[in-house]
């Protein structure tokens, strides 16, 4: 069985975990830090039942960018980030791995009815980095956000540190 839980990615000068936004994300625990007070808290959830709130929030309390992966059995990644500027937006890794998830859905709802388009969410992506005071190439975030996990290390979360580094918050 495969990774569930939440990566949360947020600059501020206090711990995220000490923030109201994430408050009903009991039991974070940090993973790295970067440059400029840029943090990676992990949330594990097996069970899937928490949630780590809103990133909106998140950016609202912060004043910066703010972005989480919601990892689902190490299979694929749900991005939903927020800048105080630029505003929100969602989009996955590993789509393929994420329609299966949603193939069951009753309401018929398909991968693009939920996340943008890989080149849609890359300008997003684009526009929240330079809000960070990052410049991001749009088709290399383009390239990776249409991208499925290398079969040999079928593990989503690689994408998602991979779009932590071209975002240029979290290099690798």
């Amino acid at each position: 069985m495969g990774y569930w839980g939440y990566y949360v990615v947020g600059r501020s000068e206090r711990p995220l975990a000490e923030l109201d936004a994430l408050a009903e994300a009991e039991g974070m625990s940090l993973l790295s830090t970067g440059d400029d007070g840029w943090q990676v808290w992990e949330y594990t959830n097996q069970d899937g039942s928490g949630d780590v709130g809103s990133m909106q929030a998140l950016a609202r309390e912060t004043g910066a960018p703010a972005l989480f992966g919601y990892v689902m059995n190490s299979d694929c990644v749900a991005v939903e980030a927020a800048a105080p500027e630029s505003g929100g937006w969602t989009t996955c890794l590993a789509r393929g791995a994420m329609a299966g998830y949603l193939g069951g859905a009753e309401d018929g709802l398909t991968v693009e009815d939920y996340f943008l388009e890989p080149h849609d969410a890359a300008e997003r992506a684009v526009a929240w980095a330079a809000e960070a005071g990052h410049t991001a190439s749009a088709e290399r975030l383009a390239d990776l956000l249409a991208m499925e996990p290398d079969p040999s290390a079928p593990v989503a979360e690689n994408l998602l540190f991979q779009l932590l580094d071209r975002l240029g918050v979290v290099p690798l």
